[in-house]
Protein backbone atom coordinates (compact mmCIF):
# COMPACT_ATOMS: atom_id res chain seq x y z
CA UNK A 1 0.00 0.00 0.00
CA UNK A 2 1.39 3.39 -1.01
CA UNK A 3 1.74 5.79 1.93
CA UNK A 4 -0.35 8.38 0.08
CA UNK A 5 -3.37 6.05 0.21
CA UNK A 6 -3.46 6.19 4.01
CA UNK A 7 -4.77 9.80 4.15
CA UNK A 8 -7.49 8.86 1.66
CA UNK A 9 -8.63 5.91 3.75
CA UNK A 10 -8.28 7.78 7.05
CA UNK A 11 -10.20 10.91 6.04
CA UNK A 12 -12.85 8.86 4.24
CA UNK A 13 -13.43 6.80 7.39
CA UNK A 14 -13.54 9.87 9.64
CA UNK A 15 -16.25 11.58 7.60
CA UNK A 16 -18.06 8.29 7.03
CA UNK A 17 -18.31 7.83 10.80
CA UNK A 18 -19.48 11.44 11.25
CA UNK A 19 -22.35 10.84 8.86
CA UNK A 20 -23.30 7.42 10.18
CA UNK A 21 -23.26 8.06 13.92
CA UNK A 22 -24.40 11.67 14.25
CA UNK A 23 -28.06 12.68 14.25
CA UNK A 24 -27.31 16.33 15.07
CA UNK A 25 -28.31 18.42 12.04
CA UNK A 26 -25.99 21.29 12.99
CA UNK A 27 -22.99 18.98 13.30
CA UNK A 28 -23.80 17.31 9.97
CA UNK A 29 -24.00 20.74 8.32
CA UNK A 30 -20.58 21.69 9.76
CA UNK A 31 -18.92 18.49 8.55
CA UNK A 32 -20.55 18.89 5.11
CA UNK A 33 -19.12 22.43 5.02
CA UNK A 34 -15.67 21.09 5.93
CA UNK A 35 -15.83 18.56 3.07
CA UNK A 36 -16.88 21.23 0.55
CA UNK A 37 -14.03 23.52 1.60
CA UNK A 38 -11.70 20.51 1.49
CA UNK A 39 -12.65 19.93 -2.16
CA UNK A 40 -11.84 23.60 -2.77
CA UNK A 41 -8.54 23.42 -0.87
CA UNK A 42 -7.46 20.17 -2.56
CA UNK A 43 -8.16 21.79 -5.92
CA UNK A 44 -6.29 24.92 -4.91
CA UNK A 45 -3.29 22.84 -3.86
CA UNK A 46 -2.97 21.47 -7.40
CA UNK A 47 -2.02 24.97 -8.47
CA UNK A 48 -0.13 25.98 -5.32
CA UNK A 49 1.28 22.86 -3.68
CA UNK A 50 2.18 20.98 -6.86
CA UNK A 51 2.89 23.81 -9.28
CA UNK A 52 4.02 26.65 -7.03
CA UNK A 53 1.39 29.08 -8.35
CA UNK A 54 0.34 31.34 -5.49
CA UNK A 55 -3.06 32.53 -6.68
CA UNK A 56 -5.14 35.15 -4.87
CA UNK A 57 -7.95 34.86 -7.41
CA UNK A 58 -9.49 31.46 -6.71
CA UNK A 59 -12.59 33.17 -5.34
CA UNK A 60 -13.49 33.94 -8.96
CA UNK A 61 -13.44 30.23 -9.93
CA UNK A 62 -15.31 29.30 -6.76
CA UNK A 63 -17.97 32.00 -7.06
CA UNK A 64 -18.55 31.68 -10.79
CA UNK A 65 -18.94 27.92 -10.34
CA UNK A 66 -21.65 28.62 -7.75
CA UNK A 67 -23.41 31.09 -10.03
CA UNK A 68 -23.15 28.75 -13.03
CA UNK A 69 -24.79 25.93 -11.08
CA UNK A 70 -27.52 28.27 -9.80
CA UNK A 71 -28.28 29.58 -13.29
CA UNK A 72 -28.32 26.06 -14.73
CA UNK A 73 -30.82 24.79 -12.14
CA UNK A 74 -32.97 27.90 -11.59
CA UNK A 75 -33.18 29.25 -15.15
CA UNK A 76 -32.31 26.23 -17.26
CA UNK A 77 -34.03 23.53 -15.22
CA UNK A 78 -30.92 21.37 -15.44
CA UNK A 79 -30.52 18.40 -13.10
CA UNK A 80 -27.94 18.75 -10.35
CA UNK A 81 -25.43 16.44 -12.04
CA UNK A 82 -25.33 18.62 -15.17
CA UNK A 83 -25.23 21.76 -13.03
CA UNK A 84 -22.08 20.38 -11.36
CA UNK A 85 -20.50 19.92 -14.78
CA UNK A 86 -21.46 23.49 -15.68
CA UNK A 87 -19.90 24.74 -12.43
CA UNK A 88 -16.67 22.81 -12.97
CA UNK A 89 -16.57 24.03 -16.57
CA UNK A 90 -17.10 27.66 -15.53
CA UNK A 91 -14.33 27.43 -12.94
CA UNK A 92 -11.95 25.70 -15.35
CA UNK A 93 -12.65 28.14 -18.19
CA UNK A 94 -12.15 31.17 -15.95
CA UNK A 95 -8.90 29.69 -14.64
CA UNK A 96 -7.78 29.05 -18.22
CA UNK A 97 -8.41 32.70 -19.10
CA UNK A 98 -6.51 33.84 -16.00
CA UNK A 99 -3.63 31.57 -16.99
CA UNK A 100 -3.55 32.88 -20.56
CA UNK A 101 -3.58 36.51 -19.41
CA UNK A 102 -0.87 35.84 -16.81
CA UNK A 103 1.24 33.48 -18.90
CA UNK A 104 4.20 35.85 -19.04
CA UNK A 105 4.28 36.76 -15.34
CA UNK A 106 5.22 34.74 -12.28
CA UNK A 107 5.76 35.01 -8.55
CA UNK A 108 4.26 38.05 -6.83
CA UNK A 109 3.19 39.56 -10.15
CA UNK A 110 1.10 36.48 -10.93
CA UNK A 111 -0.50 36.62 -7.46
CA UNK A 112 -1.42 40.29 -7.86
CA UNK A 113 -2.71 39.70 -11.39
CA UNK A 114 -5.08 36.95 -10.23
CA UNK A 115 -6.29 39.15 -7.35
CA UNK A 116 -6.94 42.04 -9.74
CA UNK A 117 -8.88 39.90 -12.22
CA UNK A 118 -10.93 38.25 -9.47
CA UNK A 119 -11.88 41.63 -8.00
CA UNK A 120 -12.81 42.88 -11.48
CA UNK A 121 -15.15 39.90 -11.93
CA UNK A 122 -16.70 40.51 -8.49
CA UNK A 123 -17.39 44.17 -9.36
CA UNK A 124 -18.85 43.33 -12.78
CA UNK A 125 -21.11 40.63 -11.31
CA UNK A 126 -22.61 43.03 -8.75
CA UNK A 127 -22.95 46.03 -11.08
CA UNK A 128 -23.11 45.42 -14.82
CA UNK A 129 -24.56 41.93 -14.48
CA UNK A 130 -26.76 42.56 -11.44
CA UNK A 131 -29.93 41.58 -13.33
CA UNK A 132 -28.38 38.18 -13.96
CA UNK A 133 -26.62 37.73 -10.64
CA UNK A 134 -29.13 39.38 -8.32
CA UNK A 135 -26.60 42.08 -7.46
CA UNK A 136 -25.81 42.44 -3.78
CA UNK A 137 -28.90 40.39 -2.90
CA UNK A 138 -27.68 37.30 -4.74
CA UNK A 139 -29.87 34.39 -5.87
CA UNK A 140 -31.91 32.58 -3.21
CA UNK A 141 -33.61 29.23 -3.62
CA UNK A 142 -30.74 27.27 -5.18
CA UNK A 143 -32.12 23.71 -5.12
CA UNK A 144 -30.56 20.59 -3.70
CA UNK A 145 -30.34 17.50 -5.91
CA UNK A 146 -33.00 14.90 -6.53
CA UNK A 147 -31.78 11.56 -7.93
CA UNK A 148 -34.69 9.35 -8.90
CA UNK A 149 -36.63 8.59 -5.73
CA UNK A 150 -33.96 10.08 -3.46
CA UNK A 151 -34.58 13.66 -2.33
CA UNK A 152 -31.47 15.35 -0.91
CA UNK A 153 -33.36 18.32 0.56
CA UNK A 154 -32.46 17.02 4.03
CA UNK A 155 -28.95 18.08 5.05
CA UNK A 156 -28.23 14.55 6.30
CA UNK A 157 -29.23 13.08 2.91
CA UNK A 158 -27.30 15.74 0.97
CA UNK A 159 -24.28 14.94 3.15
CA UNK A 160 -23.77 11.66 1.29
CA UNK A 161 -23.68 13.34 -2.10
CA UNK A 162 -20.99 15.71 -0.80
CA UNK A 163 -19.17 12.80 0.83
CA UNK A 164 -19.02 10.83 -2.44
CA UNK A 165 -17.55 13.83 -4.27
CA UNK A 166 -15.07 14.49 -1.45
CA UNK A 167 -13.76 10.90 -1.55
CA UNK A 168 -13.59 11.00 -5.36
CA UNK A 169 -11.58 14.24 -5.12
CA UNK A 170 -9.16 12.68 -2.63
CA UNK A 171 -8.65 9.66 -4.91
CA UNK A 172 -8.18 11.85 -8.00
CA UNK A 173 -5.65 14.11 -6.26
CA UNK A 174 -3.74 11.09 -4.94
CA UNK A 175 -3.49 9.59 -8.44
CA UNK A 176 -2.82 12.97 -10.04
CA UNK A 177 0.07 13.77 -7.71
CA UNK A 178 1.95 10.58 -8.60
CA UNK A 179 1.11 10.60 -12.30
CA UNK A 180 3.80 11.67 -14.79
CA UNK A 181 2.01 14.99 -15.17
CA UNK A 182 1.94 15.53 -11.40
CA UNK A 183 5.62 14.63 -11.10
CA UNK A 184 6.42 17.12 -13.86
CA UNK A 185 4.54 19.83 -11.95
CA UNK A 186 6.48 19.08 -8.78
CA UNK A 187 9.76 19.23 -10.68
CA UNK A 188 8.67 22.54 -12.17
CA UNK A 189 7.92 23.94 -8.71
CA UNK A 190 11.28 22.84 -7.30
CA UNK A 191 13.47 24.02 -10.17
CA UNK A 192 11.74 25.76 -13.10
CA UNK A 193 15.03 26.59 -14.84
CA UNK A 194 16.16 22.96 -14.96
CA UNK A 195 12.65 21.83 -15.95
CA UNK A 196 12.75 24.18 -18.93
CA UNK A 197 16.26 23.07 -19.87
CA UNK A 198 15.22 19.42 -20.14
CA UNK A 199 12.36 20.32 -22.44
CA UNK A 200 9.24 20.89 -20.32
CA UNK A 201 6.77 23.48 -21.52
CA UNK A 202 6.59 25.51 -18.31
CA UNK A 203 3.80 27.78 -19.49
CA UNK A 204 1.69 24.87 -20.73
CA UNK A 205 2.12 22.87 -17.53
CA UNK A 206 1.18 25.81 -15.32
CA UNK A 207 -1.81 26.61 -17.50
CA UNK A 208 -3.05 23.02 -17.33
CA UNK A 209 -2.57 22.86 -13.54
CA UNK A 210 -4.44 26.14 -13.03
CA UNK A 211 -7.28 24.94 -15.25
CA UNK A 212 -7.70 21.67 -13.32
CA UNK A 213 -7.53 23.62 -10.06
CA UNK A 214 -10.22 26.00 -11.31
CA UNK A 215 -12.48 23.08 -12.19
CA UNK A 216 -12.41 21.71 -8.64
CA UNK A 217 -12.92 25.21 -7.25
CA UNK A 218 -16.05 25.66 -9.36
CA UNK A 219 -17.31 22.24 -8.27
CA UNK A 220 -16.90 23.19 -4.60
CA UNK A 221 -18.71 26.48 -5.22
CA UNK A 222 -21.69 24.63 -6.68
CA UNK A 223 -21.92 22.35 -3.65
CA UNK A 224 -21.73 25.29 -1.24
CA UNK A 225 -24.46 27.17 -3.12
CA UNK A 226 -26.69 24.12 -2.98
CA UNK A 227 -25.93 23.44 0.69
CA UNK A 228 -26.80 27.03 1.66
CA UNK A 229 -29.56 27.16 -0.99
CA UNK A 230 -28.20 30.58 -1.90
CA UNK A 231 -25.44 32.17 -3.94
CA UNK A 232 -24.30 35.76 -3.49
CA UNK A 233 -21.42 38.16 -4.17
CA UNK A 234 -19.75 37.10 -0.91
CA UNK A 235 -18.62 33.96 -2.73
CA UNK A 236 -16.60 36.16 -5.10
CA UNK A 237 -15.01 38.19 -2.31
CA UNK A 238 -11.22 38.27 -2.01
CA UNK A 239 -11.58 36.87 1.52
CA UNK A 240 -12.57 33.53 -0.02
CA UNK A 241 -9.20 33.41 -1.79
CA UNK A 242 -7.44 34.39 1.43
CA UNK A 243 -9.26 31.71 3.40
CA UNK A 244 -8.26 28.89 1.05
CA UNK A 245 -4.62 30.05 1.10
CA UNK A 246 -4.65 30.07 4.92
CA UNK A 247 -6.29 26.65 5.09
CA UNK A 248 -3.81 25.09 2.69
CA UNK A 249 -0.74 26.58 4.38
CA UNK A 250 -1.90 25.75 7.91
CA UNK A 251 -2.40 22.10 7.05
CA UNK A 252 0.60 21.74 4.77
CA UNK A 253 0.66 22.35 1.03
CA UNK A 254 1.66 19.65 -1.43
CA UNK A 255 0.05 16.86 0.61
CA UNK A 256 -3.32 15.14 0.53
CA UNK A 257 -3.90 15.38 4.24
CA UNK A 258 -2.70 18.96 4.69
CA UNK A 259 -5.52 20.90 3.00
CA UNK A 260 -8.17 18.79 4.74
CA UNK A 261 -6.56 19.30 8.16
CA UNK A 262 -6.21 23.03 7.49
CA UNK A 263 -9.86 23.33 6.47
CA UNK A 264 -11.00 21.38 9.53
CA UNK A 265 -8.91 23.52 11.90
CA UNK A 266 -10.07 26.83 10.39
CA UNK A 267 -13.75 25.84 10.35
CA UNK A 268 -13.65 24.60 13.94
CA UNK A 269 -11.87 27.79 15.05
CA UNK A 270 -14.36 29.88 13.09
CA UNK A 271 -17.25 28.05 14.73
CA UNK A 272 -15.80 28.35 18.24
CA UNK A 273 -14.31 31.85 18.10
CA UNK A 274 -17.18 33.53 16.25
CA UNK A 275 -19.51 32.54 19.08
CA UNK A 276 -17.19 34.20 21.62
CA UNK A 277 -15.94 37.37 19.93
CA UNK A 278 -16.54 39.51 16.86
CA UNK A 279 -12.76 39.77 16.40
CA UNK A 280 -12.37 36.07 15.63
CA UNK A 281 -10.94 36.72 12.17
CA UNK A 282 -8.09 38.73 13.70
CA UNK A 283 -7.34 35.92 16.14
CA UNK A 284 -7.30 33.48 13.24
CA UNK A 285 -4.86 35.78 11.46
CA UNK A 286 -2.51 35.80 14.45
CA UNK A 287 -2.61 31.98 14.59
CA UNK A 288 -1.82 31.86 10.87
CA UNK A 289 1.16 34.21 11.27
CA UNK A 290 2.62 32.14 14.11
CA UNK A 291 2.12 28.90 12.17
CA UNK A 292 3.75 30.40 9.08
CA UNK A 293 6.80 31.46 11.11
CA UNK A 294 7.22 28.37 13.28
CA UNK A 295 5.57 25.69 11.10
CA UNK A 296 6.53 26.54 7.50
CA UNK A 297 5.53 23.04 6.36
CA UNK A 298 2.20 23.17 8.18
CA UNK A 299 0.73 20.75 10.66
CA UNK A 300 1.43 17.78 8.41
CA UNK A 301 5.12 18.73 8.33
CA UNK A 302 5.13 18.97 12.12
CA UNK A 303 3.49 15.56 12.39
CA UNK A 304 6.04 14.04 10.01
CA UNK A 305 8.95 15.42 12.06
CA UNK A 306 7.47 14.11 15.31
CA UNK A 307 6.84 10.72 13.71
CA UNK A 308 10.45 10.41 12.59
CA UNK A 309 11.84 11.49 15.95
CA UNK A 310 13.27 8.48 17.85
Amino acid sequence: MHPETLPIIGMALVFLGAGLFSANEGFIYLVALIMIWSIFALGYDIAFGLSGLLSFGHAAFFGLGAYAAAWAMLDGGWPFSLALLAAAGAGALTALLFGIIGRRVSGLYFSLMTLMLAELIAIVMTTRLRKLSGGVDGLPGVPRPVFGEIDFFSTHAFYWSIYATFVATLIFCGIFKHSPFGQALQGLRQNPVRAEQIGFDIGGLRLAALTVSGGFSGLAGAYLASLMMYVGPQMLNWKISGDVVIMTLLGGSGTLLGPVIGVTLVELLREGLSASTQYWYGILGVIFIFCTIFLPQGLVGLGARLWKRP
